[in-house]
């Protein structure tokens, strides 16, 4: 058992450390796309436990928003991460229609002022289809 809790630590430190870097090397990369892309799963991250919260996003919303960030977290992915480019891409779609999902069903300011990215990023997630009902 002890030799399980310890391969688990170190599973566990060498993820974190390889988040660590490709944080450093993201906030190297000139401004552009692909910086914002880099920060797109942190931005929903963030969006996500902030929605989940916030007493403005209706209950449908908020299971919808919920999904989505227990799938961002969940190590059990279609396309594993390991993998350059493509690796976060299951993660990014599911994020992605939910927010679009979650953008419909509530105020578009209420999203916007959850975002912590770049505002036209989520814009142009979320389209122009959205409603403004309270």
């Amino acid at each position: 058992m002890r030799d399980w809790l310890i391969g688990l630590a170190v599973a566990t430190a060498c993820l974190v450390a390889s988040w660590a870097v490709l944080v450093l090397l993201a906030r190297r990369l000139p401004p552009g796309i692909l910086r914002d892309l880099t920060a797109f799963v942190p931005d929903c991250v963030t969006a996500v436990r902030r929605l989940r919260r916030d007493p403005r996003v209706p209950r449908r919303a908020r299971v919808a928003i919920v999904a989505a960030g227990l799938w961002v977290a969940s190590p059990i992915d279609l396309i594993p991460e390991f993998l350059p480019v493509i690796g976060p891409l299951d993660d990014i779609v599911v994020v992605a229609l939910a927010l679009r999902y979650a953008a419909r069903q509530m105020p578009r300011q209420v999203l916007l002022d959850a975002w912590p990215g770049e505002p036209r990023l989520l814009l142009r997630l979320i389209g122009s289809t959205v409603t403004s009902s309270s």
